[in-house]
């Protein structure tokens, strides 16, 4: 697009993320070859350079990108941005976080300016900061007004994370920094006595003062305004650079570093030192630097000589030594510049990677937010399903409960004694009625059927119910009380679930004692049509013999009337005992009642009580009675 304009606008692009190592690969710009496969090679010769490893981006391209690692909860915001690109940052910070950073994206945009997001992050809590000019895609812009105020979150730094500051010696050391401290400082005056006997200072890496010997005022001075512990803030002048540069040299090859220097001092003459840093080993992560200044006066200029030769050569010997000392001067000078310029460099890369850094940190919280208003949009949705699938849960419940308290109404009601066992035999439930046959009550449901006792004669129960689990075929079989009071039916049959799984048997038992005894009676009533009619036929052929064998009417009549009063009397037993059976003492007492009248002992009856039939109590009284007449 920058092609394509007359007058192409500056454009500085700010790329920043938190992890170092990630920053260093951008800036590095190398990208492997097959990465690059499906890049047009017309555009991949515009834009990248061919190297041995891959391909590297441009330097046009690169110029106009800023690196740095950068915290949107650590590090200060920028400013002036005409464009924040934070896509997909925001969706990893949880509420607090995301409240603390939206703020830095309007303290860092200019007026006009756009915050582009990731699809899921959203600025819904800060509204009155930011307006949507395109919602779909997350883009808004900034609106005018102040910034609230940003509050850097005060949650603790996480595990690893690198300090905001190199930390300083302070009475609020741990006892471990000190004790460190303490040995660095004596291993630091073994050495300086062992070796140097000069001047000595103990400083970090930083330039801050720990310690320092005596007789180090013609290098040391306090600086003027407040108080300062930096080395550098105190050297005398022509001091101050050397030690700094040979400070960062002792750093950046942990070796050593010696050099000569030229020092003013008003308590005595200009001298030159030799400045030595040098590294102390240290086990803590501080690392602490021995400072040694070992001195050498040097000589003044040479008095006038009148010209002679050896004035002369006097003389040339001090312009010598002088160019001698202009050209170290010179060297020291050129070396101090050096240092200067790395320094400088090195402070311009610092400003640029924060810089850089500062641009990285502004993204996870709106996307978070985002995906909160993508989630609040959600949840209400379900929230509205979940309102229609309440109201009809309700009206459901309700059937439920009519259908609950019909099937209620129909168990107390209905008089066929029902139970519901499952395939182990063990009790789901049951109807009332069921109590007139097994005593269970209400907390009996899960326990098995065979632990209650049953007043039925049915102990084949088990059996028939594991016979329809295995046959799948419905029985039926007739039982009666063991009192013999009352008959039922029993009716087992398969329980279905309502996908069809068998889940259990379902046994009922219907009452059925007036129909067995209509049965009953059914069953009398045969036998006594039964019984008439053989009557008669006995009546007919007694009236046959009798008249066969009788010479006049009158015999006739009492053979007959004999014959039928004997019958008389076996039937009126039997009938007084329901036509079950009868006593043969009570037959033969009915019998021969007609001639024991008298009393007169012509008639003795002995033996044990013995029931009849009916058809054997009707041939033993006629049998006694023909016996007892014809005797």
């Amino acid at each position: 697009h920058l092609d394509t304009l007359e007058a192409a606008p500056q454009v500085q692009i700010f790329a920043t993320d938190i992890d170092e190592t990630a920053i260093e690969n951008a800036r590095a710009g190398l990208y492997p070859p097959t990465l690059l496969d499906k890049m047009r090679p017309a555009r991949r010769a515009r834009f990248f350079a061919a190297s041995q490893n891959g391909y590297t981006v441009k330097k046009e391209i690169r110029d106009l990108c800023t690196f740095s690692p950068h915290s949107l909860v650590r590090d200060p915001p920028f400013s002036r941005m005409d464009l924040v690109s934070c896509r997909n940052l925001l969706i990893y910070m949880d509420t607090d976080l995301q409240a603390a950073v939206i703020p830095y994206f309007h303290y860092a945009l200019v007026q006009g300016g756009v915050l582009l997001l990731g699809s899921s992050e959203t600025v819904v809590r800060h509204e009155a900061l930011f307006t949507a000019l395109d919602k779909e895609h997350r883009i808004f812009l900034r609106r005018d007004g102040p910034t609230p105020t940003l509050r850097p979150p005060t949650r603790p730094l996480p595990h690893g994370a690198p300090p905001l500051a190199t930390p300083i010696v302070s009475a609020a050391e741990t006892l471990s920094a000190r004790r460190d401290r303490t040995r660095a400082l004596d291993r630091a005056s073994s050495r300086v006595l062992e070796r140097f006997a000069a001047p000595y200072a103990v400083v970090t890496a930083g330039g801050e003062l720990l310690h320092y010997s005596s007789r180090v005022g013609n290098f040391l001075q306090p600086a003027l305004g407040a108080p300062s512990r930096s080395i550098f803030d105190m050297a005398r002048l022509g001091l101050g650079l050397p030690l700094r540069a040979a400070l960062r040299t002792a750093i950046a090859t942990n070796r050593p570093v010696e050099q000569v220097v030229t020092v003013d001092s008003s308590s005595s003459p200009t001298r030159q030192v030799t400045l030595i840093v040098e590294a102390l080993t240290s086990s803590g992560a501080e690392q602490y630097f021995l400072v040694v200044f070992r001195t050498a006066e040097m000589k003044g200029e040479a008095p006038e000589t009148g010209g002679s030769p050896l004035a002369t050569q006097t003389t040339d010997a001090a312009s010598l030594a002088l160019i001698a000392q202009m050209d170290s001067e010179m060297q020291s000078s050129r070396d101090e510049l050096q240092a200067l310029f790395e320094e400088h460099e090195s402070a311009l890369e610092e400003v640029r990677s924060s810089n850089e850094e500062l641009h990285s940190l502004n993204e996870e919280l709106q996307s978070s937010n985002e995906e909160l208003e993508t989630s609040k949009e959600e949840i209400q949705s379900i929230n509205e399903e979940l309102q229609t699938v309440n109201a009809q849960l309700i009206t459901k419940v309700d059937e439920l409960d009519r259908v609950n308290s019909d099937l209620r109404h129909l168990f107390d009601s209905t008089a066929v004694a029902t139970i519901f066992l499952d395939q182990h035999f063990v009790i789901r439930n049951f109807t009332p009625e069921v109590a007139k046959i097994y005593n269970l009550i209400t907390s009996d449901r899960g326990r098995s059927l065979n632990d209650i006792v049953s007043k039925l004669d049915y102990d084949a129960l088990s059996d028939d119910v594991n016979r329809v689990l295995t046959t799948q075929q419905p029985v039926e079989r007739r039982v009666t009380r063991r009192d013999r009071t009352a008959h039922y039916l029993c009716r087992i049959i398969l329980y279905r679930s309502p996908a069809g799984e068998v889940e259990g048997t379902l046994v009922t038992f219907v009452e059925v004692t007036s129909l067995v005894r209509v049965e009953t009676q059914q069953m009398l009533i045969d036998e006594l049509n039964h019984r008439v009619k053989n009557m008669l036929a006995v009546v007919s052929s007694l009236a046959e013999q009798t008249a066969a064998g009788s010479a006049s009417i009158d015999a006739f009549q009492a053979a007959f009337r004999g014959r039928l009063g004997a019958l008389s009397s076996t039937y009126g037993l039997l009938s007084r005992d329901g036509w079950a059976s009868v006593d043969l003492h009570e037959i033969i007492d009915a019998e021969l009642r007609p001639f024991t009248a008298a009393d007169d002992g012509n008639v003795t009856v002995r033996g044990p009580a013995l029931r009849l039939n009916t058809n054997a109590a009707l041939v033993l009284g006629m049998i006694l009675h023909e016996l007892a007449t014809n005797a």
